[in-house]
């Protein structure tokens, strides 16, 4: 099948690991000219570097979401390298756990700064290349979480926050072809969550608790950001999409 995707210009922010690698990978597979973002330098440089060394295209750009200047000058990298900006997954995040009680402000703003407020730097600056060439996918992952985890008032938060944004943003920038849509993924077996000392029990939680009986992989997620960035997609915004196996909460 024929996405349509080739030639678009892709920004995955969080995109050295994880969900944010699978969804460069597979863009790039499709023909989509990607632009790997990280905080982390090395893990961007070796993303796209592998990319590259597979025949696609791929730009690697150190930014801190949260810092404004810094997402201004990747969104200008991306225009400088590839002409445009189609395509803009906003997938930066990580946790930071504990109850309410006992969590500093410091883990809270960082958890909500990166979610939401870099959702909203990134987007801001992506748009009006959207808006002059009427056509954009705006793309944001949220998690299963934003129907509330206890240990992650911060994380639950921000992730149903990043919703409602997305819901808000495809009734502004509808009249010029660009959809916001959401993805919420369930329990996804990273790097990164293997490494947690929890990992075990979360798994095994979430075995019990699913419908499709094995755990997800971030190429499930990648799927579902491939078919909301095609024409398949385009008539489809302010949508959350679940990737959780059939679990929704619990």
């Amino acid at each position: 099948m024929d996405l349509q995707l080739k030639g678009r210009v892709a920004i995955v922010t969080g995109s050295g690991r994880g969900i944010g690698r699978a969804a460069v990978t597979a863009l790039a597979q499709e023909g989509v000219r990607v632009v790997v973002t990280d905080i982390d330098e090395a893990v961007a440089e070796g993303t796209a570097a592998e990319l590259r060394a597979q025949g696609h295209e791929a730009l690697a750009v150190h930014a801190d979401v949260c810092d404004e200047a810094q997402v201004q000058q990747l969104v200008e990298r991306a225009v400088a390298a590839f002409g445009k900006v189609d395509i803009l997954v906003n997938n930066a995040g990580f946790t930071r756990d504990k109850y309410l009680l006992k969590m500093p402000m410091a883990d809270w703003d960082a958890v909500i700064d990166t979610v939401l407020k870099g959702a909203y730097l990134c987007t801001r600056a992506a748009l009006p290349t959207m808006m002059a060439q009427k056509w954009g996918r705006v793309i944001n992952i949220s998690s299963r979480a934003h129907w509330g985890n206890p240990g992650q008032t911060n994380y639950s938060a921000a992730k149903a926050g990043l919703i409602g944004f997305t819901r808000a943003l495809a009734l502004e920038q509808g009249k010029f072809n660009i959809t916001a849509n959401a993805i919420a993924p369930g329990f996804i077996e990273t790097e990164l969550v293997r490494a947690l000392p929890t990992y075990e029990r979360l798994r095994d939680a979430a075995l019990a608790r699913n419908s499709v009986p094995r755990i997800g992989t971030p190429q499930d997620v990648a799927g579902a950001i491939l078919y909301l960035a095609s024409e398949y997609g385009g008539y489809i915004t302010g949508e959350t999409i679940h990737v959780s196996g059939g679990r929704f909460s619990g």
